[in-house]
């Protein structure tokens, strides 16, 4: 039986292709873990839905599954935080609590054309610096707007306040809280700074982009912070407070105890994602970065980040799994790829749904270069792996670019870290240590952190930090003019991948 003197906190982790719950003691140790998938629905080319009444259905059915798996009542939980998959973007009727349309995820292309209209003479910095980010498919906004313009009478259900606009975070708290019966329509301040909606001095709504977008205000959630109380929950919750907000890559920021400026973590999932903490102030960024939210804990100065999204690293291996049929499970190939000494020459940019950073480009889409008889599936199986690091040593150079801040170690989560060739050839091509901590789900960790500092279970960030704790590290062994030769192969591979669609659909 668990014991009664030890506090617990939950956490849901909603995800591109799973939704999980995750139970934590006062330690930030795992008690109890369930997890579902969702379907991935492709309606077109470019396009990436998932039914957000089926989320809310896993979601319910995993927090029940960590309960019981825990051996806990609901009412034993101190607190309840909320880690979501960002840019995903939900539009609903708030008398029914119906979603009106699919949910338009963070993947899909389809409001390209919108994007470059939006930029007119701009571009794609038109709304850059207000809310740090360039136009482009990825953010919710134009997902929203492009919803309002394409599905018959969402417009005027909209313009006379029906509807309710969320990145999935609000979806669940909405839920959670009582939907149709009072339900809270909130987000946090890293959910609203993925919208390019949100200014990053404010915090608030921008209502010139509002109005270029043509969104209605009323369509939106309350911006809060990322650890306060919002609601409590009802249902099989009852009672239980809804005490925290972050998107998953800031969730993980927070979990990886990256508080101090300078500080940075890599998140290897469906894509990946980079975040360096930048202090209190926002830094511009000239090479491809977003500027972003990092997190911000009740009233307290607001913490920023440089971010480097990068659109397909283990999607890669399910494609190297699902369509290709190379390997039968994703863990094949590491075996794979290491029975062979390098890529033999090949190298695979996986831009299946265009370039995110440091290049922005929806006009690109995935290649596979340097081809000879020579290369084998092996050879493929590593180029897949190598895919993954040669991104993130480009988003690196950018981050120095911009900040200044030379990375000494990077901090590394996510499911990818379990292969441990990709991590040494991580480490290989950045040239410094790379580092994954002993409890590996810090996306969950963060959003239950930020939920127990909102209530109370632990009281401050040095409690926090003092969790940490390192599980596994590797250190650079490749010869420099190795990695210079190869980097540049990659480039001129990545170059290969531009232009493919002029339009960008």
């Amino acid at each position: 039986m668990p014991d009664t003197s030890v506090k617990y906190v939950a956490a849901i982790d909603q995800g591109t292709t799973s939704s999980r719950c995750i139970i934590f003691n006062q330690d930030g140790e795992i008690v109890a873990v369930d997890q579902r998938e969702h379907r991935q629905i492709f309606p077109k080319p470019g396009w990436v839905e998932h039914d957000a009444t089926e989320i809310w259905s896993k979601v319910q059915a995993v927090v029940a599954g960590a309960i019981a798996k825990a051996g806990l009542r609901a009412d034993q939980l101190s607190a309840l935080g909320i880690t979501n998959q960002r840019e995903t973007t939900v539009l609903w009727d708030r008398a029914t609590g119906k979603p009106v349309h699919n949910a338009i995820v963070w993947q899909d292309t389809r409001t390209s054309a919108l994007c470059n209209e939006l930029g007119g003479a701009d571009g794609q910095d038109r709304f850059r610096e207000t809310t740090g980010l360039p136009l482009a498919s990825y953010f919710s906004g134009p997902k929203a707007a492009w919803l309002l313009d394409n599905v018959p009478g969402l417009r005027a259900r909209a313009e006379r306040g029906e509807l309710a606009f969320g990145t999935i975070d609000s979806w669940l708290i909405w839920n959670l809280t009582g939907g149709t019966n009072g339900g809270v329509h909130v987000t946090d301040v890293t959910n609203a700074g993925r919208t390019m909606l949100m200014s990053l001095e404010t915090l608030e709504w921008d209502q010139s982009i509002l109005s270029a977008m043509n969104i209605p205000e009323s369509l939106l959630p309350e911006i809060r912070s990322s650890a306060e109380v919002y609601g409590t929950a009802v249902g099989q919750l009852a009672g239980v407070p809804v005490a925290s907000a972050l998107g998953d890559q800031q969730a993980a920021v927070f979990g990886q105890a990256c508080y101090d400026t300078g500080t940075a973590k890599n998140t290897y999932g469906t894509g990946s994602f980079l975040l360096l903490n930048t202090g209190n102030r926002p830094v511009p960024s000239k090479n491809g970065l977003l500027t972003t939210m990092g997190y911000k804990i009740g009233s307290e100065a607001p913490v920023y980040c440089l971010e480097g999204s990068i659109a397909i690293t283990g999607a890669l291996v399910q494609w190297f799994r699902d369509q290709l049929g190379i390997i039968k499970t994703a863990d094949e190939i590491e075996t794979l790829a290491a029975s062979v000494d390098d890529n033999g020459g090949a190298y695979i940019v996986p831009a299946f749904s265009g370039l995110f950073a440091p290049y922005w480009r929806s006009d690109a889409r995935g290649v596979v270069t340097g081809l000879t008889r020579y290369v084998t599936k092996a050879h493929l199986a590593r180029a897949v792996l190598e895919a993954t690091s040669w991104q993130t040593r480009e988003v690196v150079d950018a981050m120095y670019q911009d900040s200044g801040v030379q990375i000494t170690t990077l901090k590394v989560d996510g499911g990818m870290t379990k292969n441990n060739l990709l991590m040494q050839h991580q480490a290989d091509v950045l040239g410094v240590p790379v580092i994954r901590p002993r409890v590996s789900e810090t996306t969950c960790l963060g959003a239950a952190y930020a939920a127990g500092l909102a209530t109370g279970v632990w009281n401050d960030l040095d409690e926090l930090k003092a969790h940490w704790q390192r599980d596994a590290e590797w250190t650079p062994a490749m010869d420099a003019g190795v990695r210079d030769r190869e980097y540049q192969n990659w480039r001129k591979a990545v170059e290969k991948s531009f232009g493919w669609y002029a339009d960008g659909s």
